[in-house]
């Protein structure tokens, strides 16, 4: 324990403009929308500043930018005023105590934002990177993955052709519930770019019978994983996919907390996790559910929720640190052309460099958050 104490919470609407249509951010009407996020200035009683970010997308998950925000301002920075950062037990037990789990974890998003805002802010105290407080080396870049959204055949060879063009070379594709459409779509990336490493999420979005009639057929296509097939309240239709072995059956959405991923680990419904820091409450619980994965010998893939800045800054040294071997689909870069951070990150080759500094190793342009 230390005797620091936690003296402000300030948060600050970021709207980050997108380039390119994504399913996940039209507006409510439908049109093109803008990527949500809430900044939030974490400052102890000696001064010193630690930096975190929610990122809501309402069509992903029921937060909103306006939950994030009034949660944080109403409910949560009233119980850490005057805790001490480095209090790991005493802060989870005040966030769940004045907003409670649902299934799992109570608006996970939202307290993503508080977790990295914490994790920079004791990192900082420390005089710590990440690799250090975690004793791990890890890689130095990490390759990047390019999200394919296409909403007609037609749009796969352009989509593809601007990502080729900026030294992409692996692809995530966005399918269900159309099985023809998505078998099709699959058949034609084959052919554009064979060597691909691709991967297909359909995000709940097929029922039982389709999951199960159409794994096979993405085996034979050479598809290495099958991301969250099925909504995720389907846990006997995971268990039947698991046991008829076409594919690896990973969750995403269904997994918030390290408590279901165990859970549904013995249950025998998955083979393993697309992780995301933004949608499990942030870097700490991430990390603790890559441990439980790799030491159940199961499969991770790194992921995430278009992340800007500040959260893509924890994915990178999360994933950084546990070695990622596979392409990580974290496609803001890809869609997001705009930076709150005085040294924006770039890709080079379709990779991007792990962060080195302390903390979360973020500069922010205040100016650009409080405009």
């Amino acid at each position: 324990m230390s005797a620091t104490r936690i003296a402000s919470i300030e948060t600050f609407v970021v709207n980050y403009a997108t380039h390119g249509w994504f399913k996940f951010f039209q507006s409510p009407t439908g049109g093109a929308g803008d990527r949500p996020s809430v900044v939030i200035k974490m400052t102890t009683d000696t001064g010193v500043i630690g930096w975190g970010q929610s990122v809501p997308a309402h069509r992903w998950s029921y937060e909103t930018l306006e939950s994030v925000q009034t949660t944080i301002a109403n409910y949560l920075t009233p119980v850490l005023i005057g805790l001490d950062p480095f209090d790991d037990d005493a802060i989870r037990a005040a966030m769940k105590g004045v907003v409670a789990n649902s299934f799992s974890t109570g608006q996970p998003i939202c307290k993503a934002g508080i977790d990295l805002a914490l994790f920079d802010l004791t990192g900082k105290l420390l005089g710590q990177t990440a690799a250090q407080r975690w004793q791990r080396k890890g890689v130095e870049s990490i390759s990047l993955s390019w999200t394919l959204n296409p909403r007609s055949l037609d749009e796969i060879e352009t989509q593809i052709a601007e990502a080729t063009g900026r030294g992409y070379e692996h692809f995530n594709l966005k399918i269900a519930p159309n099985i023809k459409f998505d078998l099709e779509a699959c058949q034609l990336i084959r052919k554009l770019v064979p060597k691909a490493f691709l991967w297909v999420d359909a995000n709940g979005g097929y029922d039982e019978a389709a999951a199960m009639q159409v794994a096979p057929k993405l085996a034979d296509l050479g598809i290495p994983v099958f991301e969250q097939p099925l909504p995720a309240n389907r846990l006997t239709g995971y268990q039947r996919l698991k046991k008829q072995g076409a594919l690896p059956i990973l969750m995403d959405e269904g997994i918030v907390s390290h408590v279901e991923l165990e859970e549904f680990i013995q249950l025998g419904c998955i083979d393993g996790i697309a992780i995301k820091v933004a949608r499990g409450g942030g870097i700490t619980e991430a990390r603790r559910q890559i441990e439980i994965i790799e030491n159940a010998g199961l499969i991770w893939l790194g992921s995430g929720l278009t992340d800007p800045d500040i959260s893509l800054a924890a994915s990178l040294l999360l994933y950084g640190a546990y070695g990622l071997k596979t392409a990580a689909a974290l496609n803001g870069p890809q869609y997001l052309p705009n930076s709150i951070l005085e040294k924006p990150f770039a890709t080079s080759g379709g990779r991007i460099a792990v962060p080195t500094g302390i903390g979360l190793s973020v500069e922010i342009d205040e100016g650009k958050v409080k405009v």
